[in-house]
């Protein structure tokens, strides 16, 4: 997978999942979530806790997270080669 660290916008569920993602200008409605996980954040530089998907839509598999605390932006972490 390639590193990309990029906000994006993210439409989530009533269940507060992920269903759409909006990036670089093109709507990826999601299909699927592989994987769910808590990622604790690196306290010592003051990161917040984040919630991350590992997401299938129907041109690329991505891994998002969503920052827990305020304003609560969701990232592009990764996107499969």
């Amino acid at each position: 997978m390639k590193a990309v660290q990029q906000e994006v916008q993210v439409t989530v569920s009533g269940a507060g999942r992920p269903h759409v993602l909006i990036w670089a200008g093109k709507v990826h409605p999601i299909r699927a979530i592989l994987d769910q996980w808590r990622f604790g954040g690196r306290w010592w530089l003051g990161e917040p806790p984040r919630a991350c998907f590992l997401v299938q839509t129907s041109t690329l598999t991505a891994e998002l997270h969503h920052e827990a605390a305020p304003p609560g932006r969701w990232w592009l972490a990764r996107v499969q080669d």
